[in-house]
Order: structure tokens, then C-alpha cells, then sequence
């Protein structure tokens, strides 16, 4: 399908950073961690305001009251914002409140029917969207998101990277899988701009720095950090958000390299290989500290 698509971000000169809270808990939160990022040089203040979750009883979204909060960052600090959407309700109460760039989560890409909704409310629209890659490694239904959106006029499109779901351990919460993102822009859309999410990639802040650099080396357009006035009180996914002092010193210590072959593909994909390589490496040894335990409760029962 040939598509003339427009970046959501203009003469970059530098990675796009979006930071803010994993959700809008209360009014003084949000103020208070937009007003910590407001000298950070962000292009976007995030804040999730409806939260899909896996299991019912958890914390849900604040719903509509978070957007009069984000409206107020704008208004107070100038701020852009952007919101999760996964329904019409979504899109019509963000557009009320004046978001900036809408984005689709992972849970509802993996539902044509849900995108189509989003799309069908967008329709005659022109707001950026960002499209996070499915919970599952299914290209086709990443791609699929974006064709639909085009469809429905939207132009300005990018793509977020959050890692993959699996069964078992593993040292991230989600497993990158570069490859498939970098499929993604390299062989099918590559005037896609494309954003990794280093906190859902993690599940924790102790990686953030090591992934955010990860995704800048294999010329990642920019990086989305979860933030948080107060992390470990956080009311969802507390382990993986930082502070906007923690979010800033991340930044302040990431290498932004330049290319030292004139070849762009060469570049890509010796960096693609060598990250799956030291991906593999972690698995391995986490594999192997997981089979020590357990030979050691084997001589224990021995014993």
C-alpha cells in the first residue's frame, strides 16, 4: 500500500523525548511532575488517563477529570500532551480537551476491530498518532494498524516500540525483538518515525539508560520514559518509572553516535546483530542461574 506519510515530530535535531506519569492519579501529581519536566526539553507530556488492564479490581484510569489536568499543563506550563485511545468515547473526550498526539497501546492494536474504531472517530481528522507495536511479535497487525489510520485520512503517523510479551523469565518485561521493529521501518515504511518505550521494555529503571542507549545506536528517532513525581508510590507500574531528575540524568548520559560507515544499511544492521546477539547473552545466563537453582534443590532433596 503506498502512503505519503508525514512525521508527527518536525526538523528533528535531536532524539524526541515524551516523559510523564504511566497514569493521571490526581491533580497535584500531574502538576507537580509537569512542572519538574517543564525545563527538560520535552517534546510531549504523557499521562495514561483510561488504563486497560489484565485483571479486573486494579487501578483502571482516572478517566475524563485527567484531561482537564492535562489541559492545565498546556495552559501553565506549554506543554504538548498525548493520551492512549481505544474507543470513540477516547477520541472524542481527548480532542475535547485539546491532546496534541494520540496513541494506540499495544493491547488494542492486536484488535483490528478496535483500531478500526479509533480510525472510523479520526476519520477527516488531522492529529499525529502513534501506534504501539502488538502485545504478541505479529508484524502484520502493526502494519495493519497503520494502514487503517491512513485510510481514514491521518497522515502524520509514527510508531512506539514497547518489546513483546512471552511466556516465562526473562530480564526484560518485554522482549525487545529489535529486529522486527527494525523490519518494520527499514523494509516496508521507513519515513515512519519510531519512538522506543524503554519502560515497558523493561518492567523496571535499573535497564532504562542500557535500552534507551540500545534503541539510540540503531538510530531510533526517540525514546518514551514513564516519569513520576513519586515513583514507588506510583498507582500502576511503579518499578519501571523514574523521576524527572532520574528521567533527566538518563538523558544526560546517553551518546548520541554518528554514523561512521557511509553505509546507513551496513550501520542498521551491524548494530541489529550485535544487540541480538548481547540479548541472547542475557537470556543465556539468566537460563543458566535458573538451572543452578535448581540443581541446587535437586541435592537438597537428595540430602
Amino acid at each position: 500500500m503506498e502512503m505519503n506519510i508525514k512525521p508527527v515530530f518536525e526538523n528533528l535535531k535531536r532524539p524526541v523525548l515524551i516523559a510523564g506519569p504511566c497514569s493521571a492519579e490526581t491533580e497535584e501529581q500531574v502538576m507537580r511532575t509537569a512542572e519538574q519536566l517543564a525545563d527538560k526539553n520535552i517534546d510531549l507530556f504523557r499521562a495514561g488517563i483510561w488504563k486497560p488492564r489484565t485483571r479486573p479490581n486494579s487501578f483502571e484510569g482516572i478517566g475524563r477529570d485527567g484531561l482537564r489536568w492535562l489541559k492545565q499543563v498546556k495552559e501553565t506550563y506549554g506543554l504538548k500532551t498525548t493520551v492512549e485511545v481505544a474507543n470513540t468515547q477516547h477520541v472524542f473526550e481527548s480532542l475535547k480537551a485539546g491532546v496534541d498526539v494520540l496513541w494506540i497501546g499495544a493491547r488494542t492494536t492486536v484488535n483490528p476491530f478496535s483500531v478500526q474504531e479509533v480510525a472510523d472517530a479520526l476519520e477527516g481528522i488531522d492529529i499525529p498518532v502513534l501506534v504501539k507495536n502488538p502485545i504478541n511479535p505479529d508484524l502484520s497487525l502493526w502494519i495493519g494498524a497503520i494502514e487503517r489510520l491512513y485510510k481514514a485520512g491521518i497522515s502524520r503517523l509514527g510508531i512506539i516500540h514497547r518489546g513483546f510479551s512471552t511466556y516465562g523469565k526473562s530480564v526484560y518485561r518485554n522482549i525487545p525483538r529489535w529486529e522486527i521493529a527494525l523490519e518494520f521501518k527499514k523494509r516496508r515504511y521507513p519515513e515512519l518515525q519510531l519512538i522506543v518505550d524503554a519502560s515497558h521494555i523493561c518492567g523496571n529503571r535499573t535497564l532504562l539508560k542500557d535500552i534507551s542507549q540500545q534503541a539510540l545506536d540503531l538510530n531510533y528517532d526517540g525514546l518514551m520514559l514513564e516519569t513520576h513525581i513519586d515513583p514507588d508510590n506510583a498507582w500502576s507500574d511503579a518499578a519501571q518509572q523514574v523521576t524527572p531528575t532520574g528521567f533527566q540524568d538518563i538523558v544526560d548520559r546517553l551518546i548520541i553516535r554518528e554514523l561512521k560507515s557511509s553505509s546507513k544499511e551496513y550501520q542498521e544492521n551491524i548494530h541489529e546483530l550485535r544487540n541480538q546477539i548481547d540479548n541472547i547473552d542475557r537470556e543465556i545466563m539468566h537460563l543458566l542461574s535458573d538451572r543452578m537453582k535448581l540443581s541446587e534443590a535437586i541435592g537438597n532433596y537428595k540430602n
